[in-house]
């Protein structure tokens, strides 16, 4: 029994610390950066321009490519016409009829002189014709085969083909291009920067809001109890006889109000730590506490405004970004300018075909590599690429203009930060000193209070004071935090 008892203490307690957080200024910017939304954009898009960079880089070197395809045609090429295809084939039945041609006239004057008889002669032009006859048939064949020699079998033709391309000279292009991709990756890492800073600073913000509320919200419970106290003095004295209704009535308001205060601060208070627990990606309702909630003195280093200007530029991410535009229409513009260069590139490859048109269309695969130079050079384009050039060359100066504006309202905003600081410093000191002087006026009104010398009226006005005293020393230490914490932004070093 005594075990499972203290087993139930051990998860009670567990529970207790797992539902409260305490949390510092530092874990809320840690929780802030680590769950943000847009730092988490920023960091992807600073990824996307370091690979953009890399792929860029990769300009430099060859590409190779390598095609490959097929086509169907309904005719083959051919190498011979129609007509040609005719004679060559009949060449045999030509040749047979020119040797008719020929040996007749000979064989008739060779009989009218007698040297050969009619029956010789006829025997002659026998052989003849029956020699002519096989000779046309074997002549007619081998022009046939000339013919079928010269057919392409080209309709069905494949083609695969390796290339390579080197650029040697592309007007500046490409080391334009890669000086863009490293400056826009260098933009991309200022975005973040910034968006670090800003979310340092709105979760700054909400956390010093955080405890001004509550020490405001301990200050109301103190006034409440001192105002409570005070209404139930006069109710003694009002049965004593001593005090009068009206003094209980004008007491009562003031308790009245006291609450409605309490009420106020406490729903403020509410409010506050919810809208801190969705920078820092807690659940709304989260039960937290911070660590500078329950310290008596907000302040406790020394205030000092010192500040350099020449820090704030060096620093600032916003000017950084400003700086990177100006660099990207510079090289932009010199991208602009190399599209209207000569551009040089080598090129080198290997081609093969089926069928081999390098050996008579033969119906097996072959190529032949080849080498070249490629040069591109731009003639004429009625000063297209001048206007270009010039349109941004004056883009890279309205940049320029644009850099040298922030950095004077930077420095503006540094010079207002110090003044800010100097101005809480002061604040604070005279908060304090009011604070003292209500303490005191208020430790003297309770004792002439006590004494019968002073009425509630003035113990009400001491009270007020009192209130309004210390509420101004929590805004006076609030203020200070905020100007410090805006003098770091506006230098570029919140941390």
């Amino acid at each position: 029994m005594i075990r499972l008892t203290s087993a139930i203490f051990v998860l009670c307690i567990a529970s207790a610390a797992s539902a409260q957080q305490t949390l510092s200024l530092d874990s809320c910017r840690a929780l802030a950066i680590r769950n943000n939304k847009q730092l988490s954009i920023s960091r992807l898009k600073q990824e996307v321009a370091r690979n953009t960079s890399k792929a860029t880089k990769t300009k430099y070197l060859p590409k190779i490519d390598v095609l490959g395809g097929y086509e169907y045609t309904s005719r083959e090429i051919s190498l011979l016409s129609d007509y040609q295809k005719t004679e060559i084939s009949n060449i045999g039945n030509k040749a047979t009829g020119m040797l008719g041609n020929e040996l007749t006239p000979i064989i008739t004057s060779l009989t009218q002189q007698g040297i050969i008889t009619p029956e010789q002669a006829s025997h002659l032009g026998n052989f003849i014709s029956h020699f002519g006859s096989s000779m046309g048939e074997v002549l007619n064949h081998a022009g046939q085969k000339i013919v079928d020699a010269f057919e392409t079998d080209t309709r069905n033709v494949f083609m695969a083909s390796v290339m390579l391309k080197q650029p040697i000279f592309m007007g500046g292009g490409i080391i334009a291009a890669n000086k863009m991709a490293k400056i826009n990756e260098e933009l991309t890492r200022n975005s973040t920067e910034a968006a670090r800073q800003s979310t340092l600073y709105d979760i700054d913000q909400a956390y010093w809001t955080v405890v001004s509320l509550k020490h405001k919200q301990k200050l109301s419970h103190s006034y409440l109890d001192l105002v409570r106290k005070l209404d139930d003095d006069v109710a003694k004295m009002i049965r004593e006889g001593v005090a009068t209704r009206a003094d209980g009535l004008r007491v009562n308001v003031k308790v009245n109000e006291a609450e409605m205060t309490v009420t106020q601060v406490d729903n403020g208070l509410s409010l506050a730590k919810m809208y801190l627990c969705q920078l820092c990606g807690l659940p709304l309702d989260s039960n937290i506490t911070l660590e500078d909630e329950n310290k008596e003195n907000i302040i406790t280093e020394d205030v000092s405004g010192d500040a350099d200007i020449q820090t704030a530029i060096s620093n600032r991410p916003e000017l950084k970004m400003l700086e990177n535009a100006v660099g990207i229409s510079e090289q932009s513009t010199k991208i602009t300018r190399a599209a209207y260069l000569p551009q040089v590139a080598l090129t080198a490859g290997y081609t093969a075909t089926n069928p081999n048109i390098y050996n008579g269309f033969e119906n097996k695969f072959a190529g032949v590599w080849n080498v070249g130079v490629m040069v591109r050079i731009p003639v004429w384009n009625w000063f297209e690429g001048s206007y270009k050039v010039k349109s941004g060359k004056i883009a890279t100066s309205i940049a320029r203009l644009e850099l040298n504006e922030a950095k004077e309202k930077v420095e503006l905003q540094v010079s207002q930060s110090k003044f800010k600081i100097n101005e809480a410093s002061r604040r604070l000191t005279m908060a304090n000193k009011s604070v003292s002087s209500a303490e005191e006026n208020l430790r003297s009104a309770n004792l002439g209070f006590k004494e019968g010398v002073m009425q509630t009226t003035d113990v009400m006005e001491a009270q007020t004071a009192w209130l309004q005293a210390q509420s101004q020393r929590i805004d006076a230490e609030i203020d200070v935090k905020l100007s410090q914490i805006n003098l770091k932004k506006a230098l570029g070093i919140l941390e």
